[in-house]
């Protein structure tokens, strides 16, 4: 049996404090959280006739971004980097807490907290970190996605808006490929979708840096009825 100690995790923490790649790790589709399974209820969207075209899931997406689940998650995910910065174990409980609350749906839950406990495993396993047995000391249930990236982040050092830029994208090209999946995109027009969103995931990024729990708040409706649409939907490719 291998052991890890804190001296062991602070040696290979310092050699790539700061350093932005293991986002491209832990954000790819080959780090195993299992985001491939969930459609963020666009599997609905694209049955309901919403999300047909080119336009309308750039439009469906943009919105989620600016007004929904991507603005909301970008917020958490800031928050949990600046409480685990500080080692602020109230602020920490609070908005692990709160994430899980804010979720409109049982799919929803189960997206944001499968994939929040399945990177928290990966990373401990992995990529362990001060900051990730300090976030289990304070919270053993289920931690919501953002969160978990948000401690983990901060536990290299790695700053803040990279953090926020990664993951923002990484949420935008996995509702890309979902909606390829389903079939109304090809592989080129979901590339233009990303291409044309990238202004907005910086935009919404570096936004969150500045807001607070106060500033969370959803308009993006049509995405929240549909998670709970999909929950009864006949036939589903995906989870959510």
């Amino acid at each position: 049996m291998i052991m890890v100690t804190i001296t062991d995790i602070r040696i290979r923490t310092s050699m790539i404090e700061g350093n932005a790649l293991p986002l491209l790790v832990w954000l790819s589709p080959s780090f195993p959280v299992g985001a491939f399974a969930y459609s963020h209820a666009l599997e609905w969207a694209v049955e309901a006739g919403d999300v047909s075209d080119f336009e309308s899931c750039k439009a469906w997406i943009a919105d989620l971004l600016e007004y929904g689940s991507g603005r909301t998650d970008s917020i958490l995910l800031a928050q949990a980097w600046q409480a685990a910065m500080k080692k602020d174990e109230s602020a920490l409980q609070e908005l692990a807490e709160l994430a899980l609350a804010l979720q409109p749906s049982a799919e929803r839950y189960l997206e944001t907290v499968t994939q929040g406990n399945a990177f928290i495993t990966a990373s401990t396993a992995s990529w362990p970190s001060e900051n990730l047995a300090f976030l289990r000391q304070q919270v053993t249930g289920d931690i919501a996605y953002p969160v978990a990236v948000g401690v983990a982040a901060a536990g290299f050092k790695i700053p803040l808006q990279n953090t926020l830029e990664s993951f923002l994208l990484a949420f935008v090209t996995n509702l890309v490929s979902s909606v390829i999946r389903l079939g109304p995109l090809g592989q080129t027009k979901g590339q233009k979708v990303i291409a044309h969103l990238l202004h907005l995931v910086c935009r919404v990024a570096q936004e969150a840096i500045h807001f607070n729990l106060g500033d969370i708040g959803n308009s993006a409706f049509r995405s929240d009825i549909a998670s709970l649409r999909h929950e009864t939907q006949y036939t589903r490719l995906f989870r959510s």
